[in-house]
């Protein structure tokens, strides 16, 4: 490349685009590192952080939008979001089933711990 003029020019739509991408991006990171935190503080910063990042890429995409410099997605059918959304229901609710189970079985072994300690003082 010696020698040759090497001066990129990007276009508003290449940087846009670019960070758009690294903000996307950067929200998932933040999502996943606030939904892996065990610190009641360390997953209260991610969470500002992931709504300040969401806030600007949704600021930015509306500005692209505006533009015309993002590409439309294309409709869904209401039917096919409807069983999207039917589907995270039940899901939900399984999840809520195990949990509420999971807590019960942790309820009956702490009493039970709790019961075979005081015998074993008596």
């Amino acid at each position: 490349m010696t020698g040759q003029n090497s001066n990129v020019i990007l276009t508003e739509e290449d940087v846009a685009s670019t960070l758009i991408g690294d903000l996307k991006r950067v929200v998932r990171e933040y999502a996943t590192a606030a939904t892996e935190s065990s610190c009641p503080d360390v997953r209260a910063m991610f969470t500002q952080l992931l709504n300040t990042a969401l806030t600007s890429q949704g600021k930015l995409f509306y500005a692209m939008k505006a533009s015309q410099l993002y590409d439309q997605p294309l409709v869904a059918p209401q039917q096919s979001i409807k069983q999207q959304v039917d589907a995270y229901k039940q899901t939900e609710q399984q999840l809520n089933a195990f949990l509420a189970q999971h807590q019960q079985m942790i309820g009956q072994s702490g009493t039970a711990s709790t019961q075979s300690s005081s015998s074993i003082t008596s």
